[in-house]
């Protein structure tokens, strides 16, 4: 699936959510630092991986990335928050591929695609997800209309 992230909104992701921006976020040039992006899609993220009706369904296991794609399009400034919306792109048989963009004032910052992969607590080795897993994580699948 190719994604043209310039047409994408903030209402077009199944999951929405926001970060109060701090000033502890700045770098030497006054603006967000630039892992702070990062920090800012793990927010986006745990919307979906710490869903308290899903966590049932992982038992014993874990989700960890296996891949990270961030793309810097502008710098966030502070004051202010961020919006980050995030859906998925596919469902793998261990893993789950997520498209997101970060927001500010409706204006796009960036935008990242991400692997995550189901892993067992204990083996530390990749699981695959249960059929009920992944229909109970259809609801957020990206599907820009």
């Amino acid at each position: 699936m190719v994604i043209d992230f310039k047409t994408i909104q903030l209402t077009d992701y199944p999951v929405k959510t926001f970060e109060k921006i701090r000033y502890a976020d700045l770098d030497r040039q006054g603006h967000v630092n630039n892992a702070i992006f990062s920090t800012f899609l793990e927010t986006g993220r745990v919307e979906i991986l710490r869903d308290l009706a899903l966590n049932e369904m992982i038992e014993k296991s874990e989700f960890v990335i296996a891949n990270l794609n961030l793309n810097f399009i502008n710098e966030i400034n502070w004051p202010g928050t961020v919006e980050i919306g995030t859906g998925i792109i596919n469902i793998g048989q261990s893993s789950i591929k997520l498209i997101q963009s970060i927001f500010q004032e409706s204006e796009l910052k960036a935008t990242a695609e991400s692997v995550i992969v189901q892993v067992d607590m204990y083996t530390k080795k990749s699981k695959p997800l249960s059929d009920a897993y992944k229909s109970a994580i259809e609801k957020y699948v990206f599907n820009k209309k």
